[in-house]
């Protein structure tokens, strides 16, 4: 991540520095074009044009392990940065596409967030004790409505101008959790400590035999490649003849309830295939606050000791709520650069 860090300074200081030899090469070339702020016919072949950006960005992450069961709920304390390149091209007064690959990462966390003396909802989440980090590789393309039109070319564009933006993207995304020191029998993990990956465990039952009255019955795994809708607004300010400055807050409607692993219910842990996925189902053990130990014989015959309403199959024990999609916002600062940009080319007719 660092080294994309300082790849992305790079990238934006030598955009500085062409931007600034073309400034003075246009004011040299023709002092009439560098000044102009006319409309429409006089750069006819200009109104169209293309620019490529680069973007740092803030996301943050709306689901089930959020601090509270609304939808706008979030951990601000949770924004993680994330990086962008982007080409955008111009075909006319007010309508830009604009195609963006990012690269950025989600985290939530009920230990960190929940309100544990909220008797409503916080309790509960706290004591459901779950967590994830989410690496997510996103390429949309969306269509940008400026508020304010430019009829010129790309030097008569206005000084800023508010914009709404609506689109489609597909992104990557790869749940993980930190695992626990032990198992859930007290046994060291060989994997303790490390980020693991969540969706191969199928922590609620993806890969296991469920029975038919099992309220997770028919669970399929999730998939990584995912489809989202962007949308948002922002506003673009002129820096000079050929770099803008984007601000803008969007955010991604998901078609998937599993960026952080969490969709249904608690099954039977016995039905899990491993130690490990065993221990990422069910992490309440870890808080050592369990108020009202329930064991229960397991379907492999093993019995476990769980908090009431947790890590045990039963229609009323939900890990999550499968009747909402995620949600992740994106705040983005983008600096593009107005490529073919040459004054020399432009003509007065």
């Amino acid at each position: 991540m660092r080294k994309l860090w300082w790849a992305l300074i790079a990238v934006f200081f030598c955009l500085q520095a062409e931007a600034q030899i073309n400034r003075n090469a246009i004011k040299k070339n023709n002092k009439k074009i560098g000044s102009y702020r006319g409309k429409s016919n006089s750069f006819g072949r200009q109104k169209a044009y293309s620019a490529l950006g680069v973007s740092l960005n803030a996301l943050n992450y709306y689901g089930d392990l959020a601090p509270r069961p609304s939808k706008v709920s979030t951990d601000i304390s949770f924004t993680k940065p994330g990086i962008g390149v982007s080409f955008m091209h111009r075909f006319g007064p007010r309508y830009t596409v604009l195609g963006t690959f990012m690269f950025g990462t989600l985290r939530g966390s009920d230990a960190e967030s929940a309100d544990k003396n909220d008797l409503n909802n916080g309790v509960y989440r706290f004591k459901r004790n779950l967590s994830f980090r989410n690496n997510i590789k996103e390429f949309s393309a969306v269509a940008v409505l400026d508020l304010f039109k430019n009829d010129g070319n790309y030097i008569a564009r206005v000084k800023w101008t508010p914009y709404a933006f609506v689109g489609i993207g597909m992104f990557m995304h790869q749940p993980k959790a930190q695992a626990p020191a032990t198992d859930l029998n007290g046994t060291a993990l060989p994997q303790a400590g490390d980020w693991v990956k969540l969706r191969p465990l199928g922590t609620e039952g993806q890969y296991s035999t469920l029975e038919a009255t099992d309220a997770n019955s028919g669970i399929k795994p999730y998939g990584l490649l995912q489809a989202a809708i962007p949308f948002g607004l922002g506003a673009r300010l002129r820096l000079n003849e050929v770099m803008d400055l984007w601000a803008d807050i969007g955010f991604r409607y998901t078609f998937t309830d599993y960026l952080d692993d969490v969709s249904r219910n608690y099954v039977d842990l016995g039905v899990l295939s491993s130690e490990l996925a065993k221990s990422m189902s069910y992490r309440t053990n870890e808080l050592g606050l369990a108020t009202s130990n329930h064991p229960y014989v397991a379907r492999n015959g093993q019995t476990y000791v769980v908090e009431a309403g947790y890590g045990e199959e039963n229609v009323s024990n939900n890990r999550g709520s499968k009747s909402d999609r995620d949600v992740y916002m994106v705040t983005s600062i983008r600096l593009t650069y107005i490529i073919g940009a040459t004054f020399h080319k432009a003509k007065f007719r």
